[in-house]
């Protein structure tokens, strides 16, 4: 009994032993991230040995093909003799990539003047390179440009910029012209004088922000329900003078005369003389006295007079 006891803890030791020390086995074409291919890379159950260095890995976004001689050479410089090859006498190692292009670029370039307070609100940039930048494979990280430096002229909107591209040891240097842009309302269909704009007659288009700076533009709260000055067609970005506030009492209407003092309240039967938006001045007659008076546009056929002693008497 406790001979076969004995071979029995030796048999599972064997077993364990054998278990633990799995020969890794060689994987087909990888894909890697970092300079360095390791054995974890290359193999599965690589053990607690994974993270051993066996070969510089290609430059992002290319391929390399390592041959069975050297893939067994480089295990046995840490150590490992016996690996399962599958058959296969070579493996293709690819270096995976992230591409840095010009709207990469252009984005941290926004980025930049965004964080200096030269980029705001409701603002964007195009960027004209003076040399095209080819697309340029880099490490593929989270991060793979950043911007070292950056020199921007807003006279001239002329730029130069130095890049460090991860993966890449030289840096990369960029110069060109930068125009702001800023959304400016435009308006989406043909529409006559006196229309009272809402959200759907307005779209946000981006325009040159210089251009803006000499003729002035409303955002997007100042169009809308307000009335048109004049016809405008469609696609026609809208200026500060474009729009007014609608009217409430129009010349010749009827209106009733409010004053108000305390917790009384008089009113009368009046014809606006002159039009006016809400809460602006106009001239109103006093239809029983017969007299013009001074009053303020509060509601629709609604106008307020003072509470001055002029006021009163005026009615």
């Amino acid at each position: 009994m406790m001979i076969l006891r004995s071979a029995f803890a030796t048999l599972t030791t064997i077993l364990l032993a054998n278990a633990a020390w799995a020969a890794p086995v060689l994987r087909s074409d990888i894909v890697v991230n970092a300079a360095l291919v390791t054995l974890g890379d290359m193999f599965e159950d690589a053990g607690a040995d994974a993270e051993q260095a066996l070969f510089r890995a290609p430059l992002p976004g290319t391929s390399g093909v390592v041959g069975l001689n050297d893939i067994t050479a480089a295990l046995a410089r840490i150590g490992i003799v016996d690996f399962e090859a599958g058959g296969l006498d070579s493996i293709r190692v690819t270096r995976a990539a992230a591409i840095v292009d010009e709207t990469l670029l252009t984005g941290l370039i926004a980025a930049d003047l965004s964080q200096r307070g030269i980029l705001g609100s409701g603002m964007s940039l195009n960027t004209l390179f003076a040399n095209p930048v080819p697309p340029i494979n880099a490490e593929a990280v989270a991060e793979p440009a950043s911007v070292i430096s950056l020199r921007y002229l807003p006279g001239s909107g002329a730029f130069t910029a130095r890049f460090t591209i991860a993966g890449v040891e030289q840096p990369l240097d960029v110069s060109g012209t930068i125009e702001l842009m800023i959304e400016a309302p435009h308006i989406t269909a043909n529409l006559p004088a006196g229309t009272l704009l809402s959200a759907d007659n307005i779209e946000m288009r981006p325009v040159p922000l210089r251009y803006v700076e000499s003729t002035g533009f409303p955002r997007l709260d100042d169009v809308v329900g307000k009335t048109l000055l004049r016809q405008s067609r469609e696609g026609m970005m809208l200026k500060p003078a474009d729009v007014a506030l609608p009217q409430l009492i129009s010349k010749n209407d009827t209106v009733t005369i409010y004053f108000r003092k305390g917790p009384m309240t008089l009113t009368v039967k009046g014809q606006a003389i002159t039009s006016a938006t809400t809460g602006a001045p106009l001239q109103v007659l006093n239809l029983m006295s017969k007299r013009v008076i001074s009053a303020t546009a509060i509601a629709p056929g609604a106008v307020e007079v003072g509470s001055d002693p002029l006021a009163l008497a005026g009615l």
